[in-house]
C-alpha cells in the first residue's frame, strides 16, 4: 500500500480552514491540541473519512464549546459528559474533542478508570502504533508530526503492533484483540510476531467482552476485501474457536479406506472470498460462511459412496438460528435470509448436475423468490474444485440454470408467486370455512402451476380447481 508523504499529509491539513480555526481556539485557551488517531492514519493511507478526532491537553468539552462560538450558533456541540467528549459538525465533517487522559483497568472489566493526563499518557493508551500518530494544530507548531512509537514506519511496512506491552494492551481491553485482526484484514497488514503471540496468550480474556462488541468487529472483518485473511488469523490465535466453534469444527480432513474429504474450513473461506469479490452484501457473506456449517454433524462414510453429508443444508439452516441468537446477530429478516440461502444452496447445484427441467427451475424460483440472484451467486462461489474442467462444467450448467430462471420468470411470473385463485375465492365458491379441503385445493393449484400443467393464470387455475374439487366430492354452490 503506497502512503502519502508527510509533506502531502501536512498540505492536506493546511488546506482545511477548520483545522486552523481549531488550533486558534485551543491557543486562546492555552491548550496543546492535536489531530489524533484513526483520522491521521487514514490521511497517510489516503482513505476518505469524515470522522475527525481532536485531542487537547486540557478540557475537550470546553474547547468544543469555544469552537462553536467561533463557528456560529448553528454549530452547537453535542456534549457527552459521561465520556468527557463533545462533537461539533462542520460541513459534513464530525469533529470529536476529548481531553488527554490516562487509563487504568480492573481485570474483570474493559471499562477504564479515566484521569486527566499528558500527551504521553494519551498516546500510551492507544491500541496500535498506527493509531498513535498526532499532528499539532497549535499555531507555533502547526503541522508537526507526533510519532512516539514509530507508527509511520509501521504504516510504511504494513505492520500492526501495540505501542506498549501487548499482553497489557490486550488484557486491559480484550476487544483490542478483535480490533487488531480487523485492522490487519481491512488494511491487508501483517500482525507483528510479538503482538500475535500475545493474542494467543490472552485469547480467553475475550470472554468478558459482550457479543454485541465482538460481532461489530467480526462484521467489519466479514466486509473486508479478503475476509479469509481475518478468519485465518482468528483461527490461528484461537479466538475463532471461542467465538464461532461451529466454524472451527469444519477444520481437517479425514481418510477412510483411502478416501479423503476436502478440508471444509478452507473450502468455506474460499467461498466467502469468492462471494466477497462479487458482492458487498454482508448477509450474503454470512450465508457463505455458514453454508456448510451442518457438515460436521451429518458427515458419514459409506464403502460404496465414500464421504456423505446428507441433509447438511437443512441441519445448517437450523444452526443459523442458534448462532445468530448466541452472537446477538439480528434475528429479523436478515437471519431469515441467511437461513434460506443455507437451506437452498444445494438446489441449484443438483439442478446444474442433472438435466435442467422447467419444473425444477419453477420450484427453485418459487422457494427463493427475490433472493434467487443471491442464491445463484452463492452457488457459483461454492464451486472451488481444482479440476478446471469439472469446475467449468458446473459454471456452464449454472449459466443454463440462470437462463432458464430468466425465461420462466418472464413466461410464468413465479417469483413471489401469489396463487391466481386464493383461499378466499375457494371458500366463497364452495361455501367453506377455513379447513383442510381449502388447503388441499390451494396446494394442488400451486403444484399444477409449478409443474407446468397449467399456466399461471386465473381462468386456467379456476378450471383446474373445479376438476380437483369434483374429485374430492366438492361442488360449487349456486
Amino acid at each position: 500500500m503506497e502512503l502519502l508523504s508527510l509533506e502531502q499529509v501536512i498540505e492536506k491539513v493546511k488546506a482545511q480552514d477548520i483545522f486552523h480555526t481549531i488550533g486558534e481556539t485551543a491557543d486562546s485557551l492555552g491548550y496543546p491540541c492535536y489531530l489524533i488517531g484513526g483520522y491521521v492514519r487514514d490521511l497517510f493511507l489516503n482513505r476518505p473519512t469524515n470522522d475527525v478526532d481532536v485531542m487537547v491537553v486540557g478540557n475537550g468539552i470546553e474547547t468544543a464549546r469555544a469552537l462553536s462560538t467561533r463557528l456560529g450558533r448553528e454549530h452547537q456541540p453535542a456534549i457527552y459528559q459521561n465520556f468527557g467528549t463533545a462533537q461539533v459538525k462542520w460541513h459534513g465533517i464530525e469533529i470529536e474533542f476529548v481531553g488527554a487522559r490516562r487509563e487504568s483497568y480492573d481485570r474483570n472489566s474493559r471499562k477504564p478508570i479515566v484521569e486527566d493526563g499528558t500527551l504521553e499518557d494519551d498516546l500510551n493508551r492507544r491500541d496500535f502504533t498506527i493509531n498513535a500518530l498526532g499532528i499539532c494544530l497549535n499555531a507555533d507548531h502547526f503541522g508537526e508530526l507526533v510519532d512516539h512509537f514509530e507508527g509511520l514506519y509501521d504504516l510504511e511496512d504494513g505492520i500492526i503492533r501495540t505501542p506498549l506491552d501487548p499482553d497489557i494492551t490486550f488484557s486491559d481491553d480484550p476487544l483490542r484483540m478483535m480490533r487488531c485482526i480487523r485492522f490487519a484484514t481491512q488494511l491487508n497488514f501483517f500482525i507483528d510476531d510479538e503482538t500475535f503471540d500475545a493474542l494467543e496468550r490472552n485469547k480467553e480474556r475475550i470472554k468478558i467482552i459482550s457479543a454485541e462488541r465482538i460481532i461489530a468487529e467480526l462484521n467489519k472483518i466479514m466486509l473486508s476485501p479478503i475476509p479469509s485473511k481475518g478468519l485465518i488469523d482468528l483461527e490461528r490465535c484461537g479466538l475463532l474457536e471461542l467465538i464461532l466453534p461451529e466454524i472451527t469444527a469444519l477444520e481437517g480432513r479425514e481418510t477412510k479406506a483411502g478416501v479423503s474429504h476436502k478440508d471444509i474450513f478452507y473450502h468455506t473461506l474460499q467461498v466467502v472470498d469468492n462471494v466477497a469479490q462479487r458482492s458487498d452484501n454482508l448477509w450474503l457473506r454470512w450465508a457463505a460462511l455458514l453454508h456448510d456449517v451442518g457438515k460436521p454433524i451429518t458427515k458419514a462414510f459409506s464403502p460404496t459412496l465414500g464421504w456423505t453429508f446428507h441433509n447438511h443444508n437443512l441441519v445448517g439452516a437450523k444452526l443459523v438460528n442458534r448462532i445468530f441468537k448466541r452472537m446477538k446477530l439480528p434475528t429479523d429478516e436478515r437471519m431469515k435470509y441467511v437461513k434460506k440461502l443455507v437451506e437452498l444452496h444445494m438446489r441449484p447445484i443438483v439442478i446444474a448436475d442433472e438435466e435442467v427441467t422447467d419444473s425444477a427451475v419453477r420450484r427453485l424460483l418459487f422457494d427463493a423468490g427475490n433472493d434467487i440472484d443471491d442464491l445463484m451467486t452463492l452457488c457459483e462461489s461454492d464451486i472451488t474444485s481444482r479440476n478446471e474442467i469439472r469446475k467449468q462444467r458446473f459454471l456452464n450448467n449454472f449459466n443454463t440454470v440462470r437462463q432458464k430462471l430468466k425465461d420462466i420468470e418472464e413466461k410464468d411470473r413465479i417469483r413471489n408467486f401469489q396463487p391466481p385463485v386464493d383461499g378466499e375465492e375457494i371458500m366463497r365458491i364452495f361455501e367453506l370455512t377455513p379447513c383442510r379441503e381449502v388447503g388441499t385445493l390451494k396446494s394442488s393449484i400451486k403444484d399444477a402451476i409449478l409443474d407446468g400443467k397449467i399456466p399461471n393464470e386465473h381462468d386456467a387455475a379456476y378450471e383446474f380447481m373445479l376438476k380437483k374439487a369434483a374429485e374430492m366430492g366438492l361442488t360449487p354452490k349456486q
